[in-house]
């Protein structure tokens, strides 16, 4: 089940792998992510130490967090992966032009993960092309429904 997702992920980039992370968080960011406060929108991914950080997710803090807890919303959260694909993320992402984008949020088995996809930056043409592609099917599909409608009346 999707909790969040980063919607300008696949606007902005070619995504050509995606993998499964989960997450360090501190029980008041499960408890706020449990109740949705939570944006990915202009978060990213960095290789530190061979270790994957995810920098700029905000998780807005519920008003009922304890008293002795500070809350630091954007805080840098680490991410949890296998050590294989970590080494295979970091040959890759060493490569030009390619960068680790988080995609969205969800539950799996109760815990909390990360689907983080391996992707490339679209130029501005790319996006326009992506965009007219979208319309496009868009119309294609309307059309048909269209006609699916027409030649259903004709046979009455």
């Amino acid at each position: 089940m999707s909790i969040v997702d980063n919607r300008k992920a696949r606007h902005d980039y070619f995504i050509e792998e995606t993998y499964e992370a989960g997450l360090v968080l501190q029980g008041w960011e499960v408890k706020a992510i449990r109740a949705g406060h939570i944006q990915l929108a202009e978060s990213y991914i960095i290789i530190r130490n061979a270790e994957l950080w995810v920098i700029g997710m905000h998780i807005s803090p519920l008003p009922t967090v304890s008293t002795h807890i500070v809350p630091d919303a954007t805080r840098t959260r680490k991410l949890l992966l296998k050590a294989e694909e970590i080494s295979k993320l970091i040959g890759r992402v060493e490569q030009r032009g390619y960068a680790l984008i988080p995609l969205n949020l969800h539950f799996s088995r109760g815990r909390i993960k990360m689907d983080l996809g391996l992707g490339k930056g679209k130029k501005h043409h790319d996006k326009r092309d992506a965009s007219r592609d979208r319309d496009w099917a868009r119309e294609q599909e309307r059309l048909m429904k269209h006609d699916t409608r027409r030649s259903k009346r004709s046979e009455d």
